[in-house]
């Protein structure tokens, strides 16, 4: 974690957003398929677990992950868990958006991808959530013009709704042996981590500074 601790320090964090968790604190939905979930890894080896010791080692306490992953699931299921995460409370306050992965594995159809997915921002727009899209690729056996509309749906939708963007989830991992378990899709421990920190880079400028300390 220490590689991962001198990127995220050196980061500047912006302006407050203007929409966070009850008692000034920020939750963070982590909404997703088997990656998120951390298919074949411990529990506190995936990204989310590493992003938590992330930033209690950066002193940002006020920030709390909901690791929403569910191993097998489609942006078809997107909304609907959305909404029941809605009735948390508090409710969360920022959505990391990481479906499409299965979508991808199965063919599926990119124009379908794209309106679920938009459902999804949109339903966390209107409760006043702050949406970071990230993004998936699939691989080459599926044919370049399949591969470029699935990459496409993510980088239109994040251009389309205003969002941010993770271009690829699982960048710097994808592919290398070292990174991944035997079956070659889901990060091993040592792939978590990376990911964690390419998340982490793009959620900071989201939650704001971290609260003043009081004297």
């Amino acid at each position: 974690m220490t590689g991962v601790l001198a990127v995220l320090l050196t980061l500047f964090l912006p302006a407050a957003a203007p929409c966070l968790a009850a008692a000034g604190g920020v939750k963070v939905l982590l909404l997703g398929d088997s990656l998120t979930e951390g298919y074949g890894v411990a529990e506190d080896a995936t990204y989310a677990a590493n992003m938590e010791r992330a930033l209690e080692a950066m002193g940002r306490t006020d920030v709390t992950l909901r690791n929403a992953g569910i191993g097998g699931s489609t942006s078809a299921s997107g909304l609907a868990r959305l909404r029941w995460h809605l009735r948390e409370k508090p409710p969360p306050s920022v959505l990391v958006l990481a479906l499409g992965a299965n979508d991808g594995l199965r063919g599926g159809d990119t124009e379908e991808l794209k309106n679920n997915l938009r459902a999804v921002i949109r339903l966390a727009k209107e409760n006043r959530m702050r949406v970071l899209l990230a993004g998936m690729k699939v691989p080459p056996n599926y044919g370049r013009d399949y591969a470029a509309r699935f990459g496409a749906v993510y980088t239109d939708l994040a251009r389309e709704e205003k969002v941010p963007l993770i271009p690829f989830l699982l960048e710097g991992v994808a592919a290398d042996p070292a990174l991944n378990l035997p079956d070659g899709i889901h990060p091993n421990e040592k792939g978590y981590r990376i990911v964690a920190r390419t998340v982490l880079r793009h959620l900071l400028p989201l939650l704001g500074p971290a609260p003043e300390k009081k004297k």
